[in-house]
């Protein structure tokens, strides 16, 4: 059984943003019955702030370890107040992920290194160089963190390896996972990947996903519910009736026929 029964968001107005959105207007008792419930629908709908808000309010830890205090987080924190959940059972064990995380994650690595790098540039020419590599990273907290978490540095993996990494890492145990677009470095096959990772981790975990995601391909996982977001409406469809799975099975069938009319 799903630990999130429902949840809803209720404005009191619509305007200005983040209340316009379609994911916000539109969120109305929606159902979470099933173990792995997709958000989809065009850029700029909503996906990812009905996400850091659901997130925000059950307090789930994220990829850097930090608390919701960043200000990627504010639009979140305006919403808070609006947002009504209904429980099976409550619960706050799980995990986050989002894609633009694991960037900012890696970037502030690197920037840790260089600022550590020019703090010891007086050292150099009288300590080895290899020693003034090993104090960077030994004195580089943000890296300690990755270790501690991850079991290694992520930058020894490409993108799509890293992102499994971390989902096999933190999604270990019964739980509530939110996952905003985990396929934004997934080639189609590490995109099977993760289906199985999630299918395999259902088979011995109570666990609920909610997914935000473009890819037919992570839809079309079986015994999942989909919520497709429009202008004007926010609606459990089947796989194939979805924008995504029309458009690219139309255009991967005739793909001929799209480009002459970009052509055009």
């Amino acid at each position: 059984m799903p630990f999130i029964k429902s949840f809803s968001i209720e404005p009191d107005v619509k305007h200005p943003f983040p209340f316009n959105l379609s994911a916000v207007q539109n969120a109305k008792n929606i159902i979470l019955n099933d173990r792995i419930t997709f958000i989809i629908g065009d850029n700029g709908t909503g996906k990812s702030t009905l996400l850091e808000t659901l997130a925000f309010r059950l307090q789930l830890p994220h990829m850097d370890g930090s608390e919701y205090s960043k200000p990627s987080f504010n639009t979140a924190r305006r919403l808070l107040p609006y947002l009504h959940l209904k429980w099976n059972m409550m619960r706050s064990i799980g995990f986050f992920f989002r894609a633009e995380d694991f960037g900012d994650l890696i970037n502030s690595v690197y920037r840790s290194d260089q600022a550590l790098y020019r703090s010891l540039q007086s050292l150099k020419g009288e300590v080895p160089d290899h020693i003034i590599k090993e104090m960077v990273e030994n004195a580089n907290s943000q890296r300690k963190h990755v270790r501690l978490n991850y079991g290694q540095d992520l930058q020894s993996y490409s993108h799509g390896e890293a992102y499994l990494k971390i989902m096999s890492e933190k999604i270990t145990e019964r739980g509530i996972y939110i996952l905003d677009e985990p396929e934004a470095a997934l080639s189609p096959n590490k995109q099977l990947s993760l289906i199985y990772f999630i299918q395999e981790h259902l088979s011995r975990h109570a666990s609920q996903f909610i997914v935000a995601t473009h890819s037919p391909i992570l839809m079309s996982i079986p015994h999942s519910k989909i919520y497709e977001l429009r202008d004007n409406s926010m609606e459990e469809t089947a796989l194939e009736d979805t924008e995504h799975y029309s458009i690219t099975k139309s255009f991967l069938n005739h793909p001929e026929a799209f480009l002459r009319k970009l052509n055009d």
